[in-house]
C-alpha cells in the first residue's frame, strides 16, 4: 500500500486560497478548500443577477507590473483573456474638463518626461514640485521606503512642496483607487512602494481588463483545475474556530459543529475573518497579537447600465471631483459586457464610510450626477435603466502609518499553520497580484515545512 499524501486544509476561496491550493496539489498534497460563502473569488467574486448580467464585487484592473498572476493564468491558458488598453492615465473633472498622463518609449526615467512636463492642467511650479518628488519614488531604497511608514502620504508630499491642488486633483484619486482611503490616512511607505514599482518600468502602469467576468475568466477555471486534479472545494462551509493543543493546530471547527482535521492548515482569509478564527491563546505570541492591529476598509461599488453611450472611453478613468475616484465603462472595455454600444459604468464609491448610511438610490443618483458632469455632451439625455450597489463592510486592510512593520510572513510560529492574503508580506499588498503572490509564498513555505518534518535524522 502506498504512503498516504500529506493533508492540507485551505480556509478561504479567494485568489490567495485558490492559488495556494493549486500549488499544493501540483506538489502532491491532499487538499480540501473550505469557503464560507456560496461562491468563490473573495474580493474578485462575481455573480449573475436575475437578468443574467454579471455583477462584480469591485472594479478589477490588471497592470503591466504584475508577474505572478500572469504566470498562473498562462498555466491555465487564461492570459489571452486580458485585453490591454492604451497606455494613458485619464483624469475626468467637472464640466467636461480633464487631463492625461502619458509616457514615451524611452528608458526609465526618461519615459516619464511627457507625463511631467507636457501636462497643461498644472502650473510649472506644481510640475517642478512633482519632478522633485519623483526622485525618491524612482531611486529610493527599501530602507528609505520603510523609514517613511511613520508618515502619512499627504505629509510626505507636502515635504516636497506639492500643492494642495495637485494633491487633490492628481494623488487623491490614486490613493482612493489603491486603498479606498485619502492620502492623509495612508502610510507614505505603502504608496511610495507601489508608485516606485509602477514608475521605474515604462510598461508597469499599462492596464488591461478581462474579456468577461472574473468568475468565468479566472476563478472558476482555477477551481476546475483544482477539482480535476483531485482537490475538493467545499462552499457554504464557514469555519468558526481553529482548535489548538500542545503547540499545534489540531482542527478547524465548522459553524455546523463538524471538526475538520489535517496535517497542515493554511488560512487565506480577510483580516477580520482571520482574527475571528484564531484561538485566543495564540495572542500570547507577539506574531499573532500583532494581527489584531489590522482593520478592514469598507468598500462600495456601483454599476449603472445606460440607455446610450455616455463616456466613449475604452479604459480606466480617474476623477478627484465627486464620489467616484476610479471607474470604467465596462460596456466599452469588456466584450462580454457589451451593451450594443451603450454604456455600463462600474465605479468605486469612496471613501465609502462617509456614504455607508446612504441608501442605494442616493448613491446611484450621486454617481449619475458625477458621470453627467464629466461627460456633459455625450451623456445628454442619458438615463439609467438598471443599477446595482455592492457593499463590503470590511474589505482590504487599512495600511495606516506605522502598521506596515506588523505585516506577517506566510510562515507562523505554529509549525502546521500558514497564512496567505494581502496583509501578509509581499510586494503588491491587497491586489490580485498580491493575493496570488501570497498564495504562492504560503504554499512554498508549507511545502518546505512539510519536507523538513519528514527529513530523515542524521543520528
Amino acid at each position: 500500500m502506498g504512503k498516504s499524501k500529506t493533508s492540507v486544509i485551505v480556509i478561504g476561496g479567494g485568489l490567495a486560497g485558490l492559488t495556494a491550493a493549486k500549488r499544493l496539489l501540483d506538489n502532491g498534497f491532499n487538499v480540501n478548500l473550505y469557503e464560507g460563502r456560496k461562491l468563490l473569488g473573495g474580493k474578485v467574486s462575481a455573480w449573475q443577477d436575475k437578468d443574467g448580467d454579471w455583477v462584480e464585487s469591485g472594479l478589477h484592473v490588471f497592470f503591466g507590473a504584475y508577474e505572478e498572476i500572469y504566470e498562473l493564468m498562462k498555466e491555465l491558458d487564461l492570459y489571452k483573456e486580458i485585453l490591454w488598453k492604451e497606455h494613458v492615465l485619464t483624469y475626468t473633472l467637472d464640466q467636461g474638463i480633464g487631463f492625461e498622463f502619458r509616457t514615451i518609449n524611452l528608458p526609465s526615467p526618461l519615459h516619464l518626461l511627457p507625463a511631467v512636463f507636457q501636462n497643461q492642467y498644472f502650473s510649472w511650479m506644481e510640475k517642478l514640485s512633482l519632478a522633485r518628488a519623483l526622485q525618491p519614488m524612482l531611486f529610493g531604497s527599501d530602507d528609505y521606503f520603510r523609514s517613511q511608514d511613520i508618515k502619512s502620504y499627504s505629509d510626505w508630499h507636502h515635504e516636497f512642496g506639492i500643492s494642495d491642488k495637485m494633491l487633490k486633483k492628481m494623488f487623491l484619486p490614486m490613493a482612493l483607487a489603491l486603498k479606498f482611503l485619502p492620502p492623509q490616512e495612508l502610510s507614505a511607505k505603502i504608496v511610495l512602494d507601489v508608485s516606485g514599482t509602477f514608475l521605474r518600468t515604462p510598461t508597469a502602469s499599462k492596464m488591461g481588463f478581462l474579456s468577461g467576468s472574473p468568475a468565468e475568466k479566472l476563478t472558476n477555471p482555477l477551481a476546475k483545475y483544482i477539482t480535476d486534479k483531485g482537490g475538493k472545494i467545499h462552499l457554504n462551509s464557514p469555519v468558526e474556530k481553529l482548535t489548538f493543543e500542545s503547540g499545534h493546530i489540531t482542527g478547524a471547527l465548522l459553524k455546523t459543529g463538524e471538526l475538520l482535521k489535517a496535517d497542515y492548515y493554511l488560512l487565506a482569509l480577510p483580516i477580520h475573518k482571520l482574527q475571528e478564527v484564531l484561538p485566543e491563546r495564540l495572542r500570547e505570541e507577539k506574531f499573532f497579537d500583532n494581527l489584531y492591529q489590522f482593520e478592514g476598509v469598507p468598500v462600495i461599488t456601483a454599476q449603472l447600465w445606460f440607455n446610450q453611450q455616455v463616456t466613449g472611453v475604452n479604459n480606466i478613468l480617474f476623477s478627484p471631483d465627486g464620489v467616484i475616484p476610479v471607474y470604467a465603462d465596462l460596456g466599452n472595455t469588456t466584450p462580454d459586457y457589451s451593451c450594443q454600444g451603450k454604456s455600463r459604468v462600474e465605479a468605486v464609491v469612496a471613501p465609502a464610510r462617509q456614504m455607508w448610511d446612504w441608501d442605494d438610490k442616493k448613491i446611484i443618483s450621486e454617481v449619475l450626477s458625477n458621470i453627467k458632469s464629466y461627460f456633459p455632451k455625450l451623456s445628454n439625455g442619458a438615463k439609467v435603466i438598471k443599477s446595482t450597489v455592492v457593499r463590503i463592510p470590511r474589505s482590504v486592510y487599512w495600511p495606516k502609518p506605522g502598521v506596515d512593520k506588523l505585516r506577517p510572513t506566510q510562515t507562523t510560529p505554529i509549525g502546521n499553520l500558514f497564512l496567505a492574503g494581502g496583509y501578509t508580506q509581499q510586494r503588491f499588498y491587497d491586489s490580485m497580484e498580491g493575493a496570488v503572490s501570497s498564495g504562492n509564498r504560503a504554499a512554498k513555505a508549507l511545502q518546505v515545512g512539510a519536507n523538513l518534518r519528514v527529513r530523515p535524522s542524521n543520528d
